[in-house]
């Protein structure tokens, strides 16, 4: 279930994906998405950082270096309330599955890593939604790295924390910022609950854990009218475009 801070339980699930750049978290949501659609599952998507709200004094803070740890974290708070009442909320209150790719702990670990009082961020994410299963894909700092590196060009600056004035190397302040999250993120695993997921196994291997600890709680929750096509994907196995026959039988409609 998904419940309100006030203890509320509302009809619809909320799983969400946590993780340092480069845990392969996006990809292991999206396999689920359609895992759960190629079920007849109704499922809605939420994604940090990407309201229209405000969108354009982000890019614009960011563009001039303007935003400070504080503002940085007050306009994802901006972001994620909005988001929330306009998209989870709603969402959850029809029945449906909302999947999120990020929830509240990226601010949790990313502000305390920027040095904003952990405690007055909580605060200020206390009206969020708990969520049915929060998902941390738990990942080496160097595999991360590996994996953020190969093909990248160049790092932005906000993403390399050189706002913080870590190192003039934008690759070594990267690694020290992500170092920082990481060990915020161990704590909030033990605080908050969340269900680690080992992001270095084979991706495969991953999805088909991942899909075992959310079968148990898609009990009750909306499904939609049956697609023929859907059908069609689902029975032949390419309901994920980076799957396999990993389906079980016992999975299929």
């Amino acid at each position: 279930m998904a419940t309100l801070p006030d203890g509320t339980v509302l009809p619809g699930k909320l799983f969400i994906v946590e993780g340092i750049d480069g845990s392969g978290k996006s990809t292991q949501l999206d396999l689920m998405h359609k895992w759960l659609v190629s079920s007849d599952y109704a499922v809605a998507f939420s994604e940090w950082n990407s309201s229209p709200l405000v969108r354009q004094t982000t890019k614009r803070g960011k563009k001039k270096q303007l935003l400070t740890p504080t503002t940085f974290s007050l306009i994802h708070a901006v972001d994620f309330a909005h988001r929330h009442q306009q998209q989870i909320i709603s969402a959850l209150k029809a029945g449906a599955i909302v999947l999120a790719d990020r929830y509240i702990y990226t601010a949790f670990a990313r502000d305390a890593a920027r040095g904003v009082d952990r405690e007055w961020v909580r605060e200020v994410y206390s009206f969020a939604v708990r969520p049915t299963v929060s998902l941390y894909f738990r990942v080496p700092l160097e595999e991360s790295l590996r994996r953020i590196m190969t093909g990248r060009p160049r790092l932005k600056y906000y993403e390399a924390g050189l706002d913080l004035g870590l190192s003039d190397d934008p690759y070594e302040s990267f690694r020290i910022f992500q170092g920082r999250i990481l060990r915020e993120y161990d704590g909030i695993v033990k605080e908050c609950g969340l269900t680690v997921v080992d992001a270095s196994l084979p991706l495969v291997t991953q999805q088909e854990i991942v899909r075992g600890i959310i079968r148990p709680h898609l009990d009750g929750a909306l499904r939609v009218e049956s697609n023929p096509w859907r059908n069609v994907l689902s029975k032949e196995d390419l309901a994920g475009r980076y799957l396999g026959p990993v389906q079980r039988q016992g999975e299929r409609r």
